[in-house]
């Protein structure tokens, strides 16, 4: 029971990490970004290579994978992107669709469709049992990792959202751009570090998760209704939201999983449709 309960809750803090910067560029910029896990798959594909074929320690290609996919969502942002933030919401979706199976098609050419394999530090693998019987709690080292580290970037994130000038800046951009470029504040630059981070922490999510989830081309197109699921439940007003709702998800993706293998899915989806129904605006929105 404890240990469904730990795994749930280390795949929920995943997934938060995954879609957070899902959970910002819809919420907080307004744009519906459907290939956001395409920026998942490039940090996972970074670390995965960077290990296998430079020997690059597993510590050391976190970092590099959360840079360079925000490097590359950088880039994105300011030739691609960016021209489309006020154009319907349907030609975002249209276009970021495109982008998904673009990233797909190249990743199969280059690297291939074979699931990678990741192998983790000594220190990372094996599990620890505390206690005996039904109570008994059984902590994969990796998975405690996981959840340290995203614990970590979490409170780290709301700190910078709620307390920071950056933050400040942020939500005076996304409800009143002609205001706050009057005020000083260059509200690109602002919604390009947003963008950028939001990618970069998706690619460090996909390096996390890359032995827990598995990595081959298709990562965005399985994963892409998780991340939507954690933003639709938990609303886009707050960081807070999509963080319970990832932790709701995980923890019944896994116990569905566990109790009845063959409807763990169906559960999922459902406690997604009823909590929709319920709170449409997401079960952690404001309004």
């Amino acid at each position: 029971m404890l240990a469904i309960l730990f795994d749930g809750i280390a795949y929920g803090m995943l997934l938060f990490i995954l879609a957070v910067g899902l959970a910002v560029t819809m919420g907080l910029m307004n744009f519906i970004n459907l290939a956001h896990g395409a920026f998942a798959m490039v940090g996972g594909y970074i670390t995965v290579l960077l290990m296998q074929r430079a020997g690059v320690p597993f510590l050391l290609c976190l970092p590099i994978a959360f840079v360079g996919t925000a490097l590359l969502g950088a880039v994105l942002e300011r030739t691609l992107y960016r021209p489309l933030y006020k154009n319907p919401h349907l030609d975002q979706v249209l276009f970021s669709i495109g982008l998904v199976f673009m990233a797909v098609a190249s990743v199969d050419y280059f690297v291939g469709s074979t699931q990678q394999i990741m192998q983790l530090p000594e220190w990372l693998k094996g599990r620890t049992e505390i206690g005996s019987g039904a109570w008994a709690l059984g902590m994969g080292h990796y998975r405690l990792f996981i959840i340290v580290v995203c614990a970590a970037l979490t409170l780290a994130l709301q700190y910078i959202l709620s307390y920071t000038r950056f933050g400040s800046r942020l939500r005076a951009s996304v409800d009143d751009q002609r205001v706050a470029k009057g005020m000083g504040i260059n509200v690109n630059m602002v919604f390009l570090s947003t963008f950028a981070v939001g990618s970069g922490l998706a690619g460090l999510g996909g390096a996390l998760g890359a032995e827990v989830l598995g990595l081959d081309p298709q990562f965005p197109l399985k994963f892409m209704v998780y991340f939507l699921i954690v933003v639709a439940v938990g609303g886009t007003t707050s960081i807070t939201g999509p963080l319970l709702a990832a932790l709701l998800l995980g923890v019944a993706d896994v116990a569905g999983k566990y109790y009845i293998p063959k409807m763990g899915a169906f559960i999922v989806y459902s406690l997604m449709i009823a909590i929709l129904i319920w709170r449409p605006h997401g079960l952690f929105s404001r309004k």
